[in-house]
């Protein structure tokens, strides 16, 4: 797979993931994570593949993402590490919204004769809306 084609794929299944009917879905999100997921949240918390699938499905549809600066990056293979910023907006709150810089490792697995990418690891940063990742 050429790199704008597999950055085309990634961008893709990270937006699924961010997605309130994807988010609703243990079936879906379980196709899209891989079993020995690890997350460090922009809050501080760690958290594996269980704790994604119990929380993630009541949150689902609370708040709106959007993704900018979006890239892909080979590290091996079947590995690639994307990086992107994320702007969270609660549609419900005069809150204003809240920006990270966000990093996922996507490994890509067979399982059960096909090979579909898989997030194995995924890091939010938090930041501010005036900064870019390049600083």
């Amino acid at each position: 797979m050429d790199t704008t084609a597999l950055q085309a794929r990634i961008l893709e299944l990270e937006r699924r993931l961010l997605q309130p009917d994807i988010r609703a879905s243990v079936e879906a999100l379980d196709a899209l994570i891989a079993d020995d997921f690890l997350e460090f949240a922009s809050t501080g918390r760690s958290f594996g593949k269980a704790e994604v699938l119990a929380r993630l499905p009541r949150e689902a549809g609370l708040y709106r993402y959007s993704i900018a600066g979006f890239a892909v990056r080979v590290m091996a293979g079947d590995l690639v590490l994307a990086t992107y910023r994320a702007t969270i907006a609660d549609p419900d709150s005069a809150r204003p919204p809240r920006h990270s810089l966000r990093s996922s490792l996507w490994r890509r697995e067979s399982v059960a004769g096909h090979a579909w990418w898989r997030m194995v690891f995924h890091q939010g940063t938090p930041t501010t809306a005036d900064r870019d990742q390049g600083d």
